[in-house]
């Protein structure tokens, strides 16, 4: 019996070997170029990790200088992120301590790119309500002028305890922690906060602190957190 003719000649088999280099070649002239876009935001803070491990606070190059010459490294004003987070963490510490003195428990903590400070609602808001008790309203001011001039997006988190409420108002906790955020939110607005860069969210109590249910527990999940975002 006859062969049938082929229709194309088959590629000759060295084809497909340099078809493979050809792709690995071009992922790996991707990854270098991937790799070549450097924020120098971050090299500088490898650097100053690294000078500082050694203990010193100079780089011994220079290019078209001799060897050994210094070049002074002015670390401070060489990612101003950093220098704004540092500021930023240094007011929410003071702002802890003065709620904290006031009788209003509270902290601070980072959470990926959010700096929160969280402030018990016990001597903010009454039982079941909304509106914010009088004399908390100039302490929330204080919050809110305090946190103004970092102009970075601010969302202001309702949390409540894990007891019911059905009311008329309030037919579960995720109304009234979602109405105790924005009547927040609205304070903000009128102390000059940037409207643009305010969000409300209400979680009830479904983000617990302290999963048990005790007094003391119930105390510390009732609570407003500021989430300051850090990388606006």
């Amino acid at each position: 019996m006859k062969k049938k003719a082929e229709e194309c000649k088959k590629p000759p088999a060295w084809l497909t070997s340099f078809g493979d280099l050809m792709s690995l070649l071009l992922t790996f002239f991707i990854l270098l170029y991937s790799m070549s876009i450097i924020s120098l935001e971050k090299f500088f803070q490898v650097l100053k990790g690294l000078v500082a491990a050694f203990g010193g606070s100079q780089v011994v190059y220079q290019e078209n200088a001799p060897v050994g010459t210094n070049v002074p490294l002015n670390m401070e004003n060489m990612y101003p992120r950093l220098k704004k987070f540092k500021k930023l963490k240094e007011e929410i510490k003071e702002l802890e301590k003065a709620l904290n003195e006031q009788g209003i428990k509270s902290d601070y903590t980072v959470l990926g790119m959010c700096m929160k400070l969280r402030v018990n609602t016990d001597r903010i808001f009454p039982s079941g309500s909304e509106n914010p008790y009088p004399q908390a309203i100039p302490i929330l001011n204080e919050i809110c002028m305090r946190l103004k001039p970092f102009s970075l997006p601010l969302i202001i988190e309702g949390h409540t305890d894990s007891r019911p409420i059905n009311t008329e108002r309030f037919p579960t906790n995720w109304e009234l922690s979602a109405a105790r955020a924005v009547s927040v939110l609205r304070l903000f607005k009128s102390c000059g906060y940037p409207e643009e860069l305010l969000a409300a969210a209400g979680y009830g109590e479904y983000r617990p602190l302290v999963a048990e249910d005790t007094p003391a527990a119930r105390e510390m999940n009732r609570r407003i957190e500021f989430c300051i975002k850090l990388n606006p």
